[in-house]
């Protein structure tokens, strides 16, 4: 049974290996993706950020280009229909050149037949301009010389142009909330060099990512843009969140039945090890009384034996029998416990009385071993409610084992304190002791302190266990000490009454 439990705990702990491995591959793909993702993310922003901010340039460009052309002490519009195009002849050139250049020509299809620029048609020639020319050459960035005045000024306006980190920071910090990023970011930009960017595009001391780098200008140099971000991680578990959680349930859930199922099987292989101890300790603890029964009985069936020598078997036949019955007492209250069907009959017990009766009831033992005995009880007499027979049974459980563990010629001593509205019940040997590790262990059932295969002292590992079982169902506390070759069991009661005073009883 041993093996076959191991087997499927190592079964299990290969298939909980697995399954727990699963989940970190998962966790860890999802995380790569969410980075993978994070960086599109980013990259894709910063590119629309600077693509709208330019187009917010060329809009303001635009807009000052249409001044230009309103201003009469600028330029001169002027315009008449062309029959043979069919169409209005719009005509552009400086009020003052600088030199000798052709006007410049362009025809529109204007609605109405002039001979002459009026106020309605020039601004409809503005817009059409602005719509049809200039928007072309802003989106490339070129400079045509429409007129010389006209074409310097806007190459100037290109030179002059700065770039506006503060709204660009704006824009790109709105592009990236519409993909849920809300990270701190930093805005460097770098200068075009000699056909080639004077820093290297990676990401900085101190920032662990950084976007490609976009260009920005209309005119050269350049100017090379990029975002970078110090710790991101917080965006990828915001992301994963619901992964992550579920992921953990399922990682606590796993862990936890792993654990309740190894737990549970390693107690079912622990109490069949206690159970294989109790069957081949009680095997070995009926063979003598069924043994010396049959012998005792065969003598006074084959021998014609006097009276006194035919009860002297008797009494041996007698004595046997009640370990026998003893024993049989002691598994059937157990399974009386384990079933939850154990009753008691509560009533005022005169605490005194029922420590005295114990002792007594072991004076013979206690002779045959040579025993010292030291009781000290209260000078008046101690009251609790509970159950006279298990109560008895409990201390003479103590008593036996204070007997049975202590030395050869033990010293024993029984001592009863009253504090507060509790009595503490002491029994203390000169035994060997109990090892630390099985303090606890001791009060389980079927559990015996490891002797080896010797049997030297009659027992079936159920008295302590229900010993306690009993203390605690009267609302106490049975507890083991154990130093210095002295080994005390201390039983805890509520007190129904109690006066205090001692005396000492040798």
């Amino acid at each position: 049974m041993n093996k076959r439990i191991n087997l499927v705990i190592g079964l299990m702990t290969l298939c909980t290996g697995f399954l727990l491995g699963l989940q970190f591959y998962w966790n860890y793909a999802a995380y790569q993706s969410s980075v993978r993702v994070f960086k599109s993310d980013i990259n894709d922003a910063l590119d629309k950020a600077v693509n709208h901010l330019m187009d917010l340039r060329r809009d303001e460009f635009a807009a000052q280009y249409k001044t230009w052309l309103a201003d009469t002490n600028l330029v001169v519009v002027t315009a008449h229909y062309d029959a043979r195009s069919a169409s209005t002849q719009f005509i552009l050139q400086d009020k003052h050149p600088v030199e000798e250049r052709s006007p410049f020509y362009i025809g529109f299809d204007y609605k109405k037949r002039i001979t002459a620029i009026t106020p309605d048609a020039k601004a409809f020639f503005i817009d059409k301009f602005i719509e049809s020319l200039l928007a072309n050459d802003l989106k490339n960035g070129s400079s045509y010389y429409y007129t010389e005045k006209l074409g310097d000024l806007l190459s100037t306006v290109y030179k002059n142009d700065r770039l506006n980190i503060k709204r660009l920071e704006s824009i790109y910090r709105q592009e990236l909330r519409k993909r849920d990023i809300y990270d701190n970011f930093d805005l460097k930009f770098t200068r075009y060099v000699f056909k080639k960017w004077s820093t290297p595009n990676e990401p900085l001391s101190g920032y662990n990512y950084s976007t490609r780098r976009f260009k920005y200008g209309f005119h050269h140099p350049l100017i090379g843009i990029n975002a970078y971000f110090i710790n991101p991680n917080l965006i990828f578990f915001r992301k994963m969140k619901w992964v992550i959680i579920s992921s953990l349930l399922l990682v606590a859930i796993t862990i936890g039945c792993y654990t309740y199922t190894v737990k549970t099987m390693l107690s079912q292989k622990k109490l069949a090890r206690l159970k294989d101890d109790f069957v081949n300790n009680m095997t070995h603890e009926l063979k003598t009384p069924v043994a010396t029964i049959s012998v005792a009985a065969e003598a006074i069936q084959d021998f014609n034996l006097s009276k006194t020598s035919a009860d002297e078997y008797l009494g041996i036949i007698r004595y046997q029998a009640s370990n026998l019955t003893n024993l049989i007492d002691q598994i059937l209250k157990s399974i009386l416990n384990d079933q939850g069907i154990a009753s008691f009959n509560r009533q005022q017990i005169c605490l005194t009385d029922a420590i005295k009766n114990c002792i007594h009831q072991y004076q013979p033992q206690l002779q045959a071993k040579t025993a010292t005995l030291n009781v000290v009880l209260p000078t008046e007499e101690l009251y609790i409610t509970g159950d006279t027979i298990h109560i008895g049974n409990v201390l003479a459980n103590l008593l036996d084992n204070a007997i049975k563990y202590g030395s050869e010629q033990p010293v024993i001593s029984i001592e009863v304190n009253v504090i507060n509205d509790w009595v503490h019940i002491n029994f203390c040997n000169d035994g060997p002791g109990i090892p630390a590790e099985y303090a606890d262990k001791v009060f389980e059932k079927f559990f015996r302190v490891s002797t080896g295969n010797t049997h030297n002292v009659k027992g079936y590992g159920l008295g302590l266990s229900y010993a306690r079982t009993v203390v605690q169902q009267h609302g106490g506390s049975l507890t083991l000490t154990s130093a210095n070759k002295a080994t005390i069991f201390t039983i805890k009661l509520p007190l129904a009454t109690h006066e205090i005073g001692q005396r000492i009883v040798s």
